[in-house]
């Protein structure tokens, strides 16, 4: 049986453990590849990756229970005034056969609403339970959280492909400290990234990604982007216990 520490995987156990299923060593090698290219978008991401400092855990398609336990875990991780810059990223056991890109959109906001029904901390009360306020974030174990997902059936958003499995990288707000978009140094950063991005896709920045706090934008579109330049519609699939 895992325990709750073993469910918040580093670099290291994926060459040193023997017990993982074996599509999680494939998708991993998969996403290590990719990430660690040259010429990959995301300089944080490969930084992270070669050094070390990122960090994973799995689901499979009937069970999601770990997750919680592994985000829990990984959040303790900033607690430590020298803290890096870390990520997660979940690995979702493959589908039988690729599915749509609405198929893993509808599961994302799935795995995110099962998140948040088993946290046990409450929402900061100053926190907006709309995603439709411009200020609303998702939250988990008190922490705001940004939630982006990658899919097997992105075609043209190749920077959003990492290998056969549904992969959500989750990234605590708080390392966005200094690079948020009204700062220099986070505009600049930032333009950095999406023009590398605009190279990998051969598409223009999509529409819904902007930045936290402008009363333009929706957060939660910025989740999980469409495969085009097409502005996401309706309402956000996540629903606030609260609210209920």
């Amino acid at each position: 049986m895992k325990t709750k520490e073993q469910s918040l995987l580093t670099k290291e156990d994926f060459h040193t453990r023997n017990d993982l299923p074996e599509w999680l060593y494939k998708e991993y090698q998969t996403f290590h590849q990719t990430v660690t290219d040259k010429t990959f978008p995301c300089f944080f991401g490969m930084r992270g990756e070669l050094k070390g400092e990122l960090r994973y855990a799995y689901v499979t398609q009937d069970d999601w229970s770990n997750l919680p336990s592994a985000l829990i875990n990984f959040l303790k991780l900033f607690q430590e005034p020298d803290a890096k810059r870390h990520g997660l990223f979940v690995f979702v056991e493959p589908l039988d056969t690729e599915g749509q890109l609405d198929d893993y959109r509808k599961q994302f906001w799935e795995i995110l609403q099962y998140l948040h029904n088993v946290d046990e901390v409450s929402w900061p009360e100053d926190s907006p339970r709309d995603p439709d306020h411009y200020l609303w974030d998702f939250h988990f174990h008190g922490e705001p959280i940004f939630v982006f997902g990658n899919a097997p059936a992105y075609k043209k958003r190749k920077t959003r492909d990492l290998g056969n499995a549904m992969v959500l990288g989750f990234q605590p707000r708080r390392i966005f400290k200094g690079l948020e978009g009204t700062e220099r140094t986070g505009v600049m950063s930032r333009e950095q990234v999406r023009k590398r991005v605009e190279m990998w896709d051969q598409l223009p920045k999509h529409p819904d990604i902007g930045h936290y706090g402008d009363p333009t934008h929706h957060e939660w579109k910025q989740f999980f982007i469409g495969d085009d330049i097409e502005p996401i519609k309706g309402k956000c699939p996540f629903h606030h216990k609260e609210q209920e």
